[in-house]
């Protein structure tokens, strides 16, 4: 799709998308998930072949993005309740001036995520990233509640030490 038509394309159908959007999310969060719409679906509108799919595809799309705008959503706010300090790590991230210490940082919590053995890797890959249960967890690792729950947090401790000393 070529400049002038995507921007004929956005006029036409954005408004009706953002009004969907707004019912869902926050104004500022609207508009910028309305742009994510856009970008993925100009890109795979060839993929669309009857005219008649464009709308529903877009509102799909949109629905989507919604979920997923609340899945991140919470997910950050399960890590930052259970890693607070991570929370300071997260506003030095999003400072656009610091795109260096960014990738520094994200070095750093990947280092620190590869220096915990095995067992606490995999208990925070399955929790945070995930997104499974502490219960779930002890099932799949074959443990008590108790025991997982432990574990988890000893994974958190253990993180969060290596991370300071990184």
């Amino acid at each position: 799709m070529d400049e002038q038509a995507a921007t004929i394309f956005y006029k036409k159908y954005s408004p009706q998308i953002l009004r969907y959007l707004l019912k869902k999310l926050p104004k500022e969060d609207a508009q910028e998930v309305l742009n994510d719409i856009f970008l993925e679906v100009v890109d795979r509108i060839i993929f669309v072949h009857d005219y008649k799919k464009i709308i529903p595809y877009l509102y799909q799309t949109a629905h989507n993005k919604t979920v997923d705008f609340y899945r991140q959503k919470k997910i950050k706010s399960l890590i930052f309740s259970k890693l607070p300090f991570l929370e300071l790590i997260s506003k030095e991230i999003d400072r656009p001036d610091f795109q260096y210490e960014k990738n520094q940082i994200r070095d750093r919590i990947e280092t620190t995520f590869h220096l915990l053995s095995s067992q606490y890797r995999q208990i925070l890959h399955l929790h945070y990233e995930e997104n499974i249960s502490v219960k779930n967890i002890a099932i799949i690792l074959n443990l008590s509640y108790k025991a997982a729950e432990s574990l988890l947090f000893r994974a958190r401790k253990s993180f969060k030490k290596i991370y300071e000393r990184v």
